[in-house]
């Protein structure tokens, strides 16, 4: 089922995010129903705070040399904790909860993840590059954070002005 993703500035986006602990066949169609979401919407990266549930959830789907985003690529990530994060890079990110906005972002080059897969089970994952830059920025969601916070002020007072008008062309 396509979920409806909240979009800034939905105050519902700032709502710290909880622990997962029942993982059960509700969170598993919960997770099924992101993953369709965020295919949907041509993202890469979806966190359950973006579709009105405020837990320790996101799905990461990165495509593949032909574009396609296959199931067996998928990444469910519940309660995650970065560890050992190192280096630092730029990347244009943009959001589905921020469309039609990209700006470049620093992030961590590589860091070390531990998470749960859907069945509670504990992971750990090295992730560097487009992965690495995609869990921060789904991680950030769960903390309640946008990427355009990360924006220096000036940026961060162009994006609000130019946001607002593309809103109110939309209407």
């Amino acid at each position: 089922m396509i979920l409806p993703i909240i979009t800034y500035p939905n105050k519902l986006l700032k709502t710290l995010s909880r622990e997962v602990s029942d993982f059960d066949g509700e969170l598993h169609r919960f997770l099924d129903d992101m993953y369709e979401t965020m295919l949907h919407s041509n993202g890469i990266g979806l966190a359950a705070i973006q579709v009105a549930n405020p837990i320790r959830a996101l799905v990461i789907c990165l495509p593949d040399e032909e574009g396609n985003q296959p199931r067996e690529n998928l990444l469910e990530i519940i309660n995650p904790l970065i560890l050992d994060p190192q280096g630092n890079t730029m990347y244009q990110e943009g959001c589905l909860s921020v469309p039609g906005f990209y700006e470049d972002v620093e992030r961590f080059c590589t860091l070390t993840l531990r998470y749960h897969d859907r069945y509670g089970n504990e992971c750990h994952l090295e992730a560097t590059d487009l992965l690495s830059i995609a869990i921060q920025h789904e991680i950030d969601h769960l903390d309640g954070k946008l990427f355009i916070e990360k924006l220096s002020y000036n940026r961060r007072k162009k994006f609000e002005k130019e946001y607002k008008k593309m809103l109110k062309e939309k209407k």
